[in-house]
């Protein structure tokens, strides 16, 4: 009885990053800027009229302006969960299952894209929590 040898390189297939984490992510650092942070600096800049469209176009922000602490707190839970995920986890598990061998230009590729993706959500995020919670206290001390 013969055991025919097999590389198990070749028939090794690594699993598949699931990306649904840094999307999540961005959405809701998209949504927080949108519900909170936009329409409080467009009217601060003057631009009250052009809130006044979007939110008749888009009644559900209003909903989501009522609940800002819960989106600007699931949103920064998302957005840390997926730092994690990209750079403790992720790295880990590549070096300990040798899915992604070095010089792998797809796997670099979709690294970059996930690293872009969430520091777009973080800048979002953080630009949002910024005229939301520290533009007016910031103004209201500049104006005394």
């Amino acid at each position: 009885m013969s055991i025919a040898s097999t590389d198990t390189a070749s028939t090794f297939t690594p699993p598949r990053r699931n990306p649904v984490l840094s999307y999540f992510s961005l959405f809701t650092s998209v949504g927080t800027l949108l519900c909170c942070a936009l329409p409080s600096l467009l009217v601060l800049l003057g631009f009250g009229a052009g809130v006044g469209a979007v939110l008749s176009a888009a009644p559900w922000l209003v909903t989501l302006s009522h609940h800002k602490a819960w989106v600007f707190t699931a949103s920064g839970v998302l957005i840390t969960l997926s730092f994690l995920q990209t750079y403790v986890v992720s790295p880990k598990l590549k070096s300990s299952t040798g899915s992604c061998p070095p010089g792998d230009s797809a796997c670099e590729t979709a690294d970059r894209f996930n690293r872009v993706v969430l520091w777009i959500a973080t800048t979002l995020y953080a630009a949002g929590f910024f005229v939301a919670y520290a533009l007016g206290p910031i103004l209201s001390w500049l104006d005394r």
